[in-house]
């Protein structure tokens, strides 16, 4: 697909497509935007291509400036029939508009009205797409949509990712037709992104997926029941696939996943997502990863965190007065902030603890998705996370690398990351501390019913049990007690005991055996098409039958044929449609797209010229077979001729008095039909080309009108771009100033202490040397990366060279005190280098001049001499 280069103001169009939602007021959709303030022309090409009256309400949310003073309401409603509006606090929303954000602001909605508030970061940290689009996600559900244009950074990363979760649709702008690709990239690199397409484009799609969706949402109870096989056979495959057995879920939890993968492909049922599943892997592997989203997020539910922070970790180390060795277990961690927020929580209690050295603990964080495993070992996350750690965390816990932020190597350490299921695999056990956190609302209850005793079995006695906001023990309070009313922090009973095995599944059959199976079935229905077809086609027909797959392509023929199919010329092709004589194929071609959409037979009439030159009538019936299951969705095609009443046929005989005549008839019948085919032909081709004749008028016509607009709105988008520019030169600049500034720091800390020193790599080249070492070794700026061994030194030091190498292999300092030719004291000391995180880099060497000690030494030396003999006279 290629977009012009030529900005295009789009203009209101009308209402191509329309949108059929439920009749609640209140279900309308509402789509979410985020680009940033440079993302005018994709802004103004989306709203442009969206009809007015869609029945959906589109709020806008910029990166902007605290001091901006702009008119993009104003430019907005050039590009729209929708009313366009600059939100005031408390709007309730309303379908078929459009809200764009104030400056200086964060937005929310909450019960569909929009509500403001005050920045509490500063300018350059806001992440206000993504705060916009959780609050979004979490008020409408499924029926939320996220749309990322042109912008920079990765604000709106982590909105998608919620509305994701919550079975909403995610679109993000093609990335190559955006003029600033960073946070359509973060989206899509993050695996967030349902739909990518231009600007343009997203309108169309959104509407497309709106047709369908519509339908899932109306879907009852009763309904879904219905369909309850299919649902089963999706299971199955899931299971055969990925080892995972899905049918433990709520239903309507993996319902929901199934119906948005269903509304993306535009399919109508479940029975025809089944059986695209069985063709498709790849759609499988993203049915499976929809199913395994999971939103989470350093101290999710902070009072909750901040409970287990001042209640009951105290009591837990309390329980162990001498110290020990405490163990604990993340279930569904997930990408790991969780596990690591209990680290770095338990680390802070330490700190008020008198014996901190005699207290461990071990975190065991399992998930079943193996790259969210992969994602949290390295222990890497962006900048986002300022949202939701204090600084005072960040600092102490994290270390910055390059724009993100990775968890210390002392917390890293005590968190042991693993792939596990946890309704399949066995639990660990002789845990302190148990947390499982939004995984049981995704269960049975049975399931549920199940897990808890297995919890208190994996617990130990007065253990905590931590849950997530939506969840509880339900009726299992005989094996834990809440810590407080409200609390999701509950404690293990102490005077229960297990009087017999914990019912759990352990196995699963391997994907082998399944896939084994499956493979046997496909030879079996093999062997037994011919017997299969041949009994469906005397149950149902007698005429001359066809059995076709979904394609159109002959897997079987039984009886006579030929009057109605014949071999096309050419390569050998075996599909009805090519075969089908003249006459027949139109109507066959509309009836059988007829028949796969629908399950009723489809009977069509259709004509052939037979061998006396009279035409015989023919009707075709088709149907498509659901049962047996080795034939689902293959079609039977019957012909059978029809004899027209006599009265029809004098007056079609008496038309044709003789034989020259009817060929003279014949002919010219064919001849007419050539001539209106080549004419048909022309008129629509005349059509089409006037119709591209006025879509380029029309576009010469808008160009026009926008290049009057550009000069208008330039100002404002070089304002935009400006206002970008100064704010990551804002960030470039801190950066800088405070790198220089640790480094003048440095240099006047090691100058000011006149002490000569060497800094030497690990191969043992000079690195850096302060600015006295000239004094001591020939040195000069130019010198810095050649061999220590190049470098000509004053000291009468002959194993200099060989004592840092024994520094470096054995971690040992050494300390020597040398003089050197002129005459002077200096005491050499040669150490490991070790960076901040506990690495050898290097070697480093000091010098320092004691000739003033060494006098004073000397001298006395000397006095005590001169005593010693005067008492010996």
């Amino acid at each position: 697909m290629t977009t012009s280069k030529k900005k295009q103001t789009a203009k209101p169009k009308s209402p191509l497509f329309t949108v059929t939602l439920p009749p609640a007021a209140a279900s309308f959709p509402i789509v979410g935007i985020g680009t940033s303030a440079g993302g005018l022309e994709a802004l103004e090409l989306f709203l442009g291509h969206v009809p007015k009256e869609s029945g959906m309400a589109f709020v806008v949310v910029q990166h902007l400036s605290p001091n901006h003073v702009g008119n993009l309401p104003e430019l907005l409603q050039r590009s729209t029939a929708m009313k366009v509006q600059q939100v005031n606090d408390a709007v309730r929303v309303e379908p078929d508009s459009v809200y764009v954000i104030p400056p200086n602001k964060d937005m929310t909605i909450s019960n569909r009205t929009l509500h403001l508030q005050k920045p509490d970061v500063k300018h350059g940290l806001r992440l206000p797409i993504d705060t916009f689009l959780r609050s979004l996600a979490a008020d409408c559900g499924e029926r939320s949509i996220g749309v990322i244009l042109s912008g920079m950074g990765s604000d709106g990363t982590l909105g998608m990712c919620a509305i994701k979760e919550q079975g909403g649709l995610t679109l993000v702008q093609e990335a190559a037709s955006a003029k600033f690709d960073s946070m359509p990239k973060s989206v899509e690199n993050a695996g967030f992104a349902d739909i990518i397409a231009p600007a343009e484009a997203l309108p169309a799609k959104i509407v497309e997926y709106l047709n369908y969706a519509t339908t899932c949402w109306a879907a009852d109870q009763k309904h879904r029941d219905k369909e309850q096989s299919h649902f089963d056979r999706i299971t199955t495959i899931l299971k055969a696939r990925t080892r995972h057995d899905f049918s433990l879920y709520k239903p309507s939890s993996v319902y929901r996943r199934i119906e948005r993968r269903m509304s993306v492909h535009k399919i109508d049922t479940i029975a025809e997502y089944a059986r695209f599943l069985e063709k498709n892997a790849q759609e499988v592997e993203l049915l499976f990863k929809e199913l395994l989203i999971g939103v989470t997020s350093f101290f999710r539910d902070a009072a909750m965190w901040k409970e287990l922070q001042v209640e009951a970790l105290p009591k837990i180390l309390a329980a162990y007065p001498a110290g020990g060795a405490l163990r604990a277990w993340s279930c569904g961690c997930s990408t790991g902030e969780e596990a690591y927020s209990l680290a770095m929580l338990f680390r802070e209690a330490l700190d008020q603890n008198a014996q901190p050295d005699n207290y461990t603990l071990q975190i065991f964080a399992t998930d079943l998705d193996a790259d969210a495993i992969d994602k949290a070992r390295r222990g890497l996350y962006t900048v986002r996370i300022e949202a939701d750690v204090s600084p005072e965390r960040l600092q102490r816990f994290f270390i910055k690398e390059e724009g993100n932020y990775r968890v210390c190597r002392e917390i890293r350490e005590m968190v042991t990351f693993a792939q596990q299921n946890a309704i399949m695999d066995p639990p660990f056990t002789r845990l302190d501390i148990l947390l499982c956190r939004n995984l049981l609302i995704y269960l049975t209850t049975d399931l549920q019913k199940q897990l808890l005793p297995l919890f208190h079995y994996s617990l130990k006695p007065g253990g905590l049990l931590f849950l997530g906001s939506a969840e509880t023990v339900g009726s299992q309070i005989d094996l834990f007690s809440a810590a407080t009313v409200k609390s999701k922090l509950f404690w293990r009973s102490k005077n229960v005991v297990h009087n017999g095995l914990i019912s759990f599944p352990t196995s699963l059959p391997s994907t082998a055996s399944v896939l084994s199976h499956q493979e046997s079935l496909m030879f079996k229905t093999a062997d037994n098409l011919q017997t299969l077809a041949d009994g469906l086609i005397l149950q149902h027909f007698s005429a001359p039958t066809v059995l076709v797959n979904d394609q159109g392509d002959i897997l079987y023929i039984s009886g006579r044929t030929g009057k109605y199919l014949e071999p096309a010329a050419g390569k050998a092709n075996m599909n009805i449609f090519a075969m089908a004589r003249e006459g027949l194929q139109y109507k066959l071609d509309s009836a059988f797209n007829k028949v796969i959409r629908q399950s009723e037979p489809v009977t069509v009439r259709g004509e052939l010229a037979g061998s006396d030159n009279r035409l015989q009538a023919v009707d075709m019936t088709l149907m498509r077979i659901e049962t047996p299951e080795a034939l689902r969705g293959m079609v039977l095609i019957a012909f059978r001729d029809v004899t027209l009443p006599p009265k029809a046929r004098r007056r079609r005989t008496g038309m044709l008095p003789d034989s020259s005549r009817t060929d003279a008839v014949e002919q010219e019948l064919l001849k007419y039909r050539e001539d209106l085919r080549i004419t048909r032909e022309e008129m629509q081709a005349a059509h089409e080309e006037l119709k591209s004749t006025n879509e380029e008028l029309q576009s010469t016509n808008e160009e026009l009108q926008s290049t009057n607009e550009e000069l208008t709105t330039s100002k404002e988008e070089l304002q935009s771009m400006n206002e970008e520019l100064q704010s990551v030169n804002s960030e470039q600049s801190n950066r800088l100033d405070e790198f220089m500034q640790v480094n003048s720091d440095m240099e006047n800390l090691l100058n000011s202490t006149e002490v000569v020193t060497i800094f030497l790599d690990n191969h043992l080249q000079v690195r850096r040397f302060t600015c006295g070492a000239n004094r001591l070794f020939k040195l000069i700026p130019g010198d810095v990366g050649r061999p220590l061994t190049d470098i000509v030194s004053n000291l009468n030091y002959p194993e200099l060279y060989e004592h840092v190498q024994d520094v470096l292999r054995k971690l040992i300092s050494v300390e020597n005190q040398v003089t050197t030719s002129d005459g002077r004291w200096f005491l050499v000391r040669i150490m490991p280098y070790r960076t901040s995180d506990k690495r050898i880099n290097g070697v480093v060497i000091t010098c320092n001049d004691i000739t003033a000690a060494k006098k004073v030494e000397d001298e006395l030396r000397a006095e005590i001499a001169r005593l010693k003999m005067q008492k010996a006279g």
